[in-house]
């Protein structure tokens, strides 16, 4: 037996893992991502420039279009969550969310900004107020608070959260696939499936991978400026930067591997609560009151310049053109291209929020940490740099490295606080890396739910690799200014995106509104079999003429016979429409006519019905469908199964609120004729 057990794992050694990875994206994307590493890798100063220069030419040029893309994502989530779209749960009606509100902010918090408030939220505040957009600014902190909330905050989450309610949406309403490809699904249809999808998918998975690997790398620098504060290392050099890299990989690939539920989940709940205790931690032996009185009136500051801030791109102020490229649209441009990754993970932890409720949360609840992170970190960078430090903080802003120490050092424990910043630090890139992981794999074993656990250590020990690479060849510039090129492709896309989601939101509003038919509410399931037969077959121009020469018209005809025994002229007319149409005509003197009239609608059968082998069977791609119409113009109804003295009944009761209504002082006004009584 030992034998056996021996022999049996020594062969599976040397036999193929089993994988889920897809022909199709797969391996096109790493075809393309080894090809870009090795650019980047061996010239990365011939590669740099010339990206460098592509890149100053679409900010110069395309700014604008940056900006109406980032302004249009917001204002249609707004849209979408103030309306009754709003309602549509991301899933099945019965289906509840997966993960607690808590663990779900934390998840999509630590995956979405994390390490940005590590490295940005001391340092760029303090940029804005010694480098401010425009000379002429007279209160330097407080636009620097306002332009550091405009970057970080709704606009900023609505590139995020657009990208993730797109992917939920189609995956857990329409039972789609979580991937790029399925928010096309209204405008091709099956063709996501061929060569446009695939193409989505290896942008997608090369955008992802890019995205973490020079975050990853640049943030690596900053964890060893922190080691070389404190006196952990003795200087910033390659080998620390290696060993960093591959320790942060090595947790991030366990927590992949443990999945969301597991590692993920876990990690960004204690991220997130270390990052509460160090934030009330500075707010309290900070200036409190003058923290506490600048985030309200950031807030406040923010809100009235909102739309203004939405949509400004310095067309009228050539001075701040420079600061307006390399801060406002380079963030549009790095939230876009982060927005695949960040997007597909948020999507994934999302099922069973109604759209409303995802909007709001994903917009307003890390806005509104963010608001406060960069104030207490930020005005209190400031604060202390003209009350404390004359000055210290400002002269080492272009250092942001080491800015956000060098801030703590100001505090009692200081020593304390920039170690536990370190391992909050470490943790950012830990949770963003392993979401990172999770999508990559994803995207790249075609959204199957369940792959090997190879494949999330392959990922993973890629990202290192390739990280590692070009930090020694110094490609990590290159590399980051392609992945801001590729914001713009991805940008257009994700508008397509977005008509493909309105769309399909109309046809889910459409389809949950549509009642039982009119015919069959009051039904008591008479003459079944004669039913069914009728439901099983689509009226043709023949059968719909007998619908009028069998029940309409004879029904009218009764009743026209019965109202003039009560005194009252009922007409009929017909073809009032244009087309096959017979109406029955009460004329009135100062009030608006009664009319109940019939009329047909040429309806198109969809091809899915056609096609399908279990369906009744179609010879034409039309049928057409006897609908009612009234003298309020209200939208009417299918009244192909009602039989003539269903129809007679059915005209009664429109005639009994026609009269009730008109009785009524002033709901009669509603149904006086005008022309006739400006005409008396």
């Amino acid at each position: 037996m030992l034998f056996l057990f021996t022999k049996k794992h020594f062969m599976s050694l040397f036999s193929i893992p089993k994988t889920t990875l897809t022909r199709n994206v797969a391996f096109p994307g790493l075809i393309v991502l080894f090809s870009l590493t090795f650019l980047c890798a061996l010239f990365p100063n011939q590669i740099g420039k010339a990206l460098n220069i592509i890149q100053e030419w679409i900010y110069t040029n395309l700014s604008w279009l940056y900006i109406l893309l980032v302004s249009s994502f917001l204002i249609l989530l707004f849209i979408l969550a103030f309306s009754k779209i709003g309602n549509i749960r991301l899933g099945a009606d019965n289906s509840t969310p997966q993960y607690s509100f808590f663990s779900w902010i934390s998840m999509l918090f630590a995956a979405g900004m994390g390490i940005g408030l590590m490295y940005f939220g001391v340092a760029e505040p303090m940029s804005h107020y010694v480098n401010p957009s425009l000379p002429t600014v007279v209160n330097r902190a407080k636009e620097a608070q306002m332009a550091t909330f405009f970057h970080w905050g709704l606009h900023a989450w609505s590139v995020y959260a657009i990208v993730g309610l797109i992917l939920a949406y189609f995956s857990f309403r329409y039972k789609l696939p979580l991937s790029i490809r399925s928010g096309l699904y209204p405008l091709i249809k099956d063709r996501i499936n061929g060569p446009i999808g695939h193409t989505v998918d290896v942008f997608a998975l090369v955008s992802t991978f890019f995205g973490v690997a020079t975050s990853l790398g640049f943030g690596v620098v900053q964890l060893n400026a922190g080691l070389v504060h404190l006196g952990i290392v003795s200087e910033s050099n390659f080998i620390f930067q290696s060993i960093i890299i591959i320790v942060v990989s090595s947790v991030a690939i366990g927590s992949a591997v443990a999945g969301v539920s597991k590692g993920v989940k876990r990690l960004s709940e204690i991220n997130l609560t270390m990052a509460i205790l160090l934030l009330v931690f500075v707010l309290a032996l900070g200036p409190t009151t003058f923290l506490l009185s600048a985030f309200s009136e950031g807030i406040g500051h923010y809100i009235n310049r909102f739309a203004d801030l939405t949509f400004n791109t310095f067309a009228f102020e050539a001075d701040g053109q420079g600061w307006f490229t390399n801060w406002t649209v380079m963030y549009w441009a790095w939230w876009i291209s982060w927005s695949p990754f960040v997007g597909l993970f948020i999507a994934r932890i999302s099922k069973g929020r109604t759209i409303r409720e995802y909007v709001l949360a994903v917009l307003l609840v890390p806005s509104l940490f963010i608001f406060l992170w960069m104030t207490v970190f930020g005005n209190g960078a400031i604060y202390i740099d003209t009350h404390i430090a004359h000055g210290a903080l400002s002269a080492v802003a272009d250092n942001p490295d080491v800015l956000l120490f060098t801030f703590l050092e100001y505090f009692p424990l200081a020593k304390p606080l920039c170690i536990v910043t370190l391992m909050m630090i470490a943790v950012f890139f830990v949770t963003s890396a392993d979401s990172g992981i999770l999508v990559m794999n994803s995207i790249s074993s075609g959204y199957k739910p369940n792959t090997p656990a190879w494949q999330n250590v392959f990922w993973g020990t890629l990202l290192a690799l390739i990280a590692i690479a070009l930090l020694y060849a110094g490609g990590l510039g290159s590399l980051q200014a392609m992945t801001l090129i590729s914001a713009l492709p991805f940008g257009l896309i994700m508008i397509l995106l977005c008509f493909g989601l309105i769309r399909a939101v109309h046809t889910d509003v459409l389809y949950y509104s549509i009642k039982i038919p009119y015919g069959s509410r009051n039904w008591d399931g008479s003459s079944w079999k004669k039913r069914l037969g009728q439901i099983i077959t689509f009226s043709q121009k023949t059968g719909v003429q007998q619908f009028f020469t069998e029940k309409v018209r004879p029904a009218f005809e009764e009743l026209q016979e019965e109202f003039a025994k009560n005194g009252i002229d009922a007409k009929i007319i017909a073809g009032t429409r244009g087309k096959l149409s017979l109406e029955l005509r009460i004329p009135h003197d100062r009030i608006q006519n009664f009319r109940y009239g019939v009329s047909v609608e040429r309806q198109t059968i969809s091809d899915y019905l056609i096609d399908d082998d279990n369906t009744p069977y179609v010879d034409s791609d039309t049928h057409y469908v006897p609908v009612t119409y009234y003298s309020d113009g209200r939208s009417g109804y299918d009244i192909q199964y009602l039989s003539k003295d269903e129809l007679i009944a059915d005209v009664l009761r429109e005639y009994e609120r026609y009269i009730t209504l008109v009785a009524d002082e002033q709901k009669a006004m509603m149904f006086v004729d005008k022309k006739k009584y400006h005409s008396n």
